[in-house]
């Protein structure tokens, strides 16, 4: 598999505050990455980085071997993002919001596209023609995920996303993630979710003071293992 996301020694200082310190990862396509720790541990720093939002104090952030930040136009076609609250238009329904996002990142597609992938994000077809203010987060975060499908984005981040989910929508989010891997989609996730994070990742790394302090395989440890290690970490 090729390496989709890439950090080297990847640093962001603010004043004499350190957000991140010489990270270094690599991410391979397909691969769904989740990243634990305390608020203020770097996480979204990492996120702000890798989105170009923020620009590095030293090191490196790549997305398909090309660098953010002399690149950033280029970096922003591949990516979607997906924040902790989806930022859509209330006033307008979930296909209105997919064509209005989708047009905005310079693509243009039929009613019966737009609705495949609403369709393919999870949301019921009954839904798809009801305004955002009658959507719960769950239903938003899947119009976020068609949105990312719309743009064809090789990476999506995402930021505490299963933050206020009940049990059912956090097992429909998860079930959604690992079909996005399976059709090749790198998916980077920030998280405090210790049990998702064991049930949606291929790996998962733990933060502490801006520095990744371990790195396992999901599928070599349990959820009370995971939190074991993250409570000792923290």
């Amino acid at each position: 598999m090729s390496i989709v996301l890439e950090a080297v020694n990847l640093t962001k200082h603010y004043q004499q505050y350190t957000a991140l310190r010489q990270l270094s990862l690599s991410i391979h396509a397909g691969e769904i990455f989740c990243l634990l720790g305390q608020n203020g541990a770097g996480k979204t720093t990492t996120i702000n980085l890798f989105l170009g939002f923020l620009e590095a104090s030293d090191g490196k952030a790549l997305i398909n071997g090309i660098e953010v930040t002399p690149n950033n136009t280029a970096t922003k076609k591949m990516i979607a993002y997906i924040p902790e609250v989806v930022q859509l238009y209330g006033n307008l329904n979930g296909i209105e919001n997919l064509d209005f996002f989708s047009r905005l990142a310079g693509f243009s597609y039929p009613p019966e596209v737009l609705t495949a992938f609403l369709e393919k994000a999870g949301l019921q077809e009954a839904a798809h023609h009801k305004r955002l203010a009658a959507y719960s987060k769950g239903m938003r975060q899947k119009v976020g995920i068609a949105i990312a499908l719309s743009k064809n984005a090789d990476v999506i981040f995402m930021d505490e996303p299963t933050s206020g989910l009940d049990p059912m929508a956090t097992a429909e989010f998860t079930t959604i993630c690992q079909e996005l891997a399976a059709d090749g989609k790198t998916i980077f996730m920030a998280t405090h979710d210790i049990f998702n994070a064991v049930n949606v990742g291929s790996r998962i790394g733990i933060m502490k003071q801006g520095s990744l302090i371990h790195t396992v395989n999901s599928n070599s440890i349990s959820a009370i293992e995971l939190q074991q290690l993250y409570l000792e970490t923290i």
